[in-house]
């Protein structure tokens, strides 16, 4: 699959790169995708959430009414989970919501969402781009010029960039990362992925096995 290359103006440089069939034209596995898009999701929750048991609730310990002859059920602390004010009963406690994938398993997940984004031409080749200083202005520009203004994009770029990094910062619905660190949820989350010319390497290098 061959993709015209762009500058950061929008405009055509009358330039082509070969886009490798082992990574945006393989046959899309939806498990996988499934499976790293809940992982990505399991390790974004703090998992910190704790509601008190009827041991930690501050009350008396006395027997609150005697054993038989009330006509009700038993009832031994005014802490237990069934009167008001008492603890929580099965309620939640800290913990980590993550879970193990393999490598393989990931890498194929990466691939089909880059495959799927590929397939339904969602893909912006550009040239390699910086900024002299980080400006939002600056990044205003390349988005406008690519119209990608009113869009959720992803800039993929070779190796980390300060300038545009902090540039980028202001904006929810655009993301900078480095090739080696593209996700399967962020490439499927966005509208537009922008890849620049040199991560098309580092791309192929870490998903190419």
């Amino acid at each position: 699959m061959k993709v015209a290359v762009l500058d950061i103006t929008g405009k055509d440089t009358g330039r082509e790169v070969e886009l490798s069939k082992d990574v945006f034209g393989i046959e899309p596995n939806d498990h996988a995708i499934y499976l790293d898009v809940k992982q990505y999701l399991a390790n974004q929750r703090q998992g910190t959430h704790k509601s008190k048991e009827r041991a930690e609730i501050s009350g008396s310990t006395r027997k609150i009414k005697k054993q038989k002859g009330t006509g009700t059920a038993r009832a031994g602390s005014i802490k237990s989970g069934v009167f008001r004010g008492g603890g929580r009963m099965f309620g939640p406690r800290p913990r980590s919501y993550s879970f193990k994938l393999n490598k393989s398993l990931k890498r194929l997940a990466r691939l089909s969402a880059l495959s799927i984004q590929a397939n339904d031409n969602n893909l912006v080749i550009i040239e390699d781009f910086n900024f002299d200083t980080p400006k939002t202005k600056n990044f205003v520009e390349v988005l406008k010029a690519l119209q990608l203004d009113a869009k959720k994009s992803l800039f993929v770029l070779d190796n980390e960039n300060t300038n545009v990094y902090l540039s980028s910062r202001n904006f929810k619905n655009s993301k900078v990362l480095k090739a080696s660190e593209l996700n399967t949820y962020g490439v499927l989350n966005a509208n537009k992925i922008v890849i620049t010319e040199s991560s098309l390497e580092g791309i192929n290098t870490n998903l190419i096995k």
